[in-house]
């Protein structure tokens, strides 16, 4: 059996899913956010122990018969409405370290493993590796002292500087922007929340998705574009097409995700003019059907074969 954890309406999941049952393989999909009210969980051990189960509405899931975990994109645990606060956060942690105790004594391949991908999500420690493997990254910092942050702003000189999240959710998430004048005559908010702030690299954008060893590069031009920082809000408008990694570039890359402990990974570069590559940044659970869908690359297949063992 081959468990994706992710939510209805995951488009990724459910092309994968499609992919996998094609192939004659189990596929199931479990939403973790529903386990505190509708599933049931049971671990034994001593004397007749062995039992390893999990069931939902979807499939009883025994810990024998999984190969394959997809650590997708997991809700958060939802106690039973009628339960007060105090009792509901109760269930939601007890829930939570059953299921984690059950993850970690699950003989499978793991993509990607949810200890891994906690660190590796950390911007701060993708920069760190990166620099390690030898592939450039702009100047950049985070923080949340405003006059450092005055001091970076400036030295940025000309080609201006560009603030962006360390962390985001889909209701307060933003694309990366240059720092206008307002954002200089606010700096004093950034005491409460840190911020990254990175020179801008002028160039074309190269997202890689990196599948197990298998590496679709492809080029998306937004210069054009009304978000020529950040082309999600114009990927439409923008050229995209496939294009080949220096030999070099791809190699950094795969011993950056390997060193980030994982086996899929979105990662985003800037191409300079004079052909350099800079990492931006990298999303174990990126989307990719958006250039899947613009550049015919078989992306989808590649993370069905990763699961399924090939």
């Amino acid at each position: 059996m081959i468990v994706a954890i992710s939510q209805p309406g995951d488009r990724h999941a459910t092309a994968v899913l499609a992919a996998l049952r094609a192939r004659g393989a189990r596929a199931v999909l479990l939403d973790l956010a529903e386990i505190p009210r509708r599933g049931r969980i049971a671990l034994r051990y001593g004397r007749g122990g062995g039992e390893r189960l999990l069931a939902t509405r979807a499939a009883a899931i025994r810990a024998r018969d999984v190969t394959a975990v997809w650590w997708r994109r997991p809700r958060a645990l939802v106690a039973d409405p009628r339960l007060g606060a105090a009792s509901a956060g109760f269930a939601v942690r007890q829930s939570a370290e059953a299921l984690m105790g059950l993850a970690s004594i699950l003989d499978a391949r793991w993509v990607n493993d949810p200890w891994r991908e906690a660190v590796a999500n950390r911007k701060a420690h993708q920069l760190a590796a990166a620099e390690r493997e030898g592939l450039p990254v702009p100047r950049t910092l985070v923080t949340n002292d405003a006059a450092r942050a005055r001091a970076f702003i400036r030295a940025g000189g000309r080609g201006g500087t560009v603030h962006k999240a360390l962390a985001a959710t889909p209701e307060d998430w933003r694309p990366t922007r240059l720092v206008a004048p307002d954002d200089v005559r606010r700096l004093s908010a950034i005491r409460h929340a840190p911020v990254v702030l990175q020179e801008y690299v002028p160039g074309v954008d190269v997202r890689v998705t990196v599948v197990g060893r298998a590496l679709f590069a492809a080029a998306i031009d937004a210069r054009a574009t009304r978000s020529p920082e950040d082309f999600r809000p114009a990927f439409d408008d923008a050229r995209v097409a496939p294009c080949t990694l220096p030999a070099d570039v791809a190699r950094r890359l795969r011993a950056l995700v390997a060193a980030l402990g994982l086996r899929y990974a979105a990662v985003d570069l800037r191409r300079r003019d004079d052909g350099e590559h800079v990492f931006l940044e990298a999303n174990p659970a990126g989307q990719w059907l958006f250039v899947e869908r613009r550049t015919g690359q078989p992306i989808t297949e590649a993370v069905a074969r990763l699961l399924a063992g090939r």
